[in-house]
C-alpha cells in the first residue's frame, strides 16, 4: 500500500524542480521531512533477536506536524493534558468558516490572516456571549484552526470548544446557558465579518478582497456536543489529524493517486483520482507557517486566565482532574522511548539493541523497503 511519503519521494522532486522557485519554503520543509521519515537518512538502530537470529531495521521519525506517521499518538496525551480543565457542563462546538473571497488572500498571507481569523472570530464570540441576552458572562473558549475539506480543497474554518455558561462580572456566580442553545448565529456571523474587515483595513488589506464580501452573509454554526470528556475526544481529532492519513491512499498508478473521503452531508464513502502533481499541490496547501501555533485559548481558558477558572470549578463543585505539563509530557514520551521493548517480528521474543545507525544525509532518502521498516507506531 503506497503512504504519503512514498508520493513525495517519487513525484516531489519534478515537483520542486517545476515549482520550487514559487514554493513556500515552509512547503519544501515539509516534503523534505516527511520523505525522509523513518529512513536511514534520520538514522535509528538495528535490533536483533537472539531466539531465532532475525534482524531489525528501526528508523527514525520526523516529528514533523504535518507527518501522518508522526501524530499518532499525540491525540492521546493532549487529551491527558486538557483534564485540568474541564467543568462538569453541557459543551458547545461553533465553528467559523473563512468566506471564499478572502481565501486567495489567506493563501498568500498565512500568518497574518490566520492571526487575524483567531483574534476577529474569538473577540465576536466572546462579545456576543457576554450580552445578558445569551450567556452574560465571561465564557472560555478553545479554538482549532483546520484549512481542509475531506477531499483536500482549501477551507479554512476554526472550531471552538465552549462551556455551556460563564462567569458573572462579581465572580461570585456561574451563568448557565440553555442546554442546547449557546448564541445565535446570525448576529455572530454579522459581528465576526465586521471584526475581520476592521483587522484587514488596519493591516492595509482591504482593497486586496472583493466589495461583495461585506454583504454576504458570513457562515458560523454552533451545536451541542455533549459533555467535558465527550467534547475534548470529539475535538482531538480535529487537532493532531493532518489533511490526509496514509489508510486514504488507495493506489498510485499512472503517474495518478487515488484516495478515498467521505462526504460531509451524507457520510457516503467516495473515490477521488487526481494527478499525483496535483495531490501534492493539495496537501501543501495545508501546511501552517512554521511556528504557527493552531490551537488557541481564550477568555476563562486563557493561559492568564486559569485562576479564574478555578473559580469556576469551585463555584460548580468541580474537583480538578490533574492534567500533564507539557514538560511532564515530554518527559514520560522519552521514559517511554527508552523502556520500549521491541518485539521480534518472525518468533515474538524481545529484541535487542546491537547498533545505531547514524543519519546518511539531510537530503530526502530513497524508499525504505517494506520488510525494513519498523513495525512500531513510534521511533527511539
Amino acid at each position: 500500500m503506497s503512504e504519503l511519503a512514498d508520493i513525495f519521494r517519487q513525484f516531489g522532486p519534478a515537483y520542486r524542480d517545476k515549482y520550487s522557485q514559487h514554493m513556500l519554503p515552509s512547503h519544501l520543509a515539509v516534503m523534505r521531512a516527511i520523505e525522509a521519515c523513518r529512513t536511514e537518512a534520520l538514522g535509528g538502530q538495528v535490533y536483533h533477536c537472539a531466539t531465532c537470529d532475525e534482524t531489525w531495521y528501526c528508523y527514525h521519525s520526523c516529528k514533523n506536524r504535518h507527518c501522518p506517521k508522526c501524530q499518532q499518538q499525540a491525540g492521546q496525551v493532549w487529551l491527558e493534558q486538557q483534564q485540568s480543565l474541564l467543568l462538569p457542563v453541557p459543551y458547545f462546538l461553533v465553528t467559523f468558516t473563512l468566506p471564499a473571497s478572502l481565501r486567495d488572500l489567506a493563501r498568500r498571507k498565512q500568518e497574518l490572516v490566520y492571526n487575524l481569523f483567531f483574534r476577529a472570530s474569538a473577540a465576536a464570540l466572546q462579545e456576543l456571549a457576554a450580552d445578558p441576552r445569551f450567556v452574560g458572562g465571561q465564557i472560555g473558549c478553545m479554538g482549532v484552526l483546520q484549512t481542509w475539506t475531506r477531499d483536500l480543497r482549501y477551507h479554512p474554518h476554526i472550531h471552538y470548544l465552549v462551556p455551556g455558561g460563564g462567569l458573572a462580572a462579581d465572580g461570585q456566580r456561574w451563568l448557565a446557558s440553555d442546554r442546547k442553545f449557546l448564541v445565535r448565529v446570525e448576529p455572530l456571523g454579522r459581528l465576526f465579518r465586521g471584526k475581520m474587515r476592521a483587522g484587514l483595513r488596519k493591516a492595509g488589506l482591504l482593497d486586496q478582497v472583493p466589495p461583495a464580501a461585506w454583504r454576504q452573509d458570513w457562515v458560523v454554526d454552533c451545536r451541542s456536543v455533549g459533555r467535558g470528556q465527550t467534547a475534548l475526544k470529539y475535538l482531538a481529532p480535529y487537532i493532531f489529524r493532518v489533511a490526509l492519513s496514509n489508510k486514504r491512499i488507495v493506489k498510485v498508478e499512472d503517474g495518478k493517486v487515488t484516495f478515498t473521503y467521505r462526504e460531509g452531508d451524507t457520510g457516503r464513502r467516495r473515490i477521488s483520482t487526481v494527478t499525483a502533481e496535483e495531490f501534492i499541490r493539495r496537501f501543501l496547501q495545508h501546511v501552517l507557517p512554521k511556528g504557527f501555533v493552531k490551537v488557541r485559548y481564550y477568555g476563562l481558558l486563557a493561559p492568564g486566565n486559569r485562576h479564574r477558572l478555578r473559580q469556576v470549578q469551585a463555584l460548580l463543585g468541580a474537583q480538578a482532574q490533574p492534567g500533564l505539563s507539557s514538560a511532564t509530557s515530554e518527559q514520560s514520551a522519552e521514559q517511554i522511548a527508552q523502556d520500549h521493548t521491541v518485539l521480534c517480528p518472525r518468533c515474538g521474543q524481545p529484541m535487542q539493541v546491537v547498533q545505531s545507525i547514524r543519519p546518511t544525509a539531510q537530503r530526502p532518502a530513497m524508499p525504505v523497503p517494506a520488510s525494513a521498516r519498523p513495525a512500531q507506531s513510534s521511533s527511539p
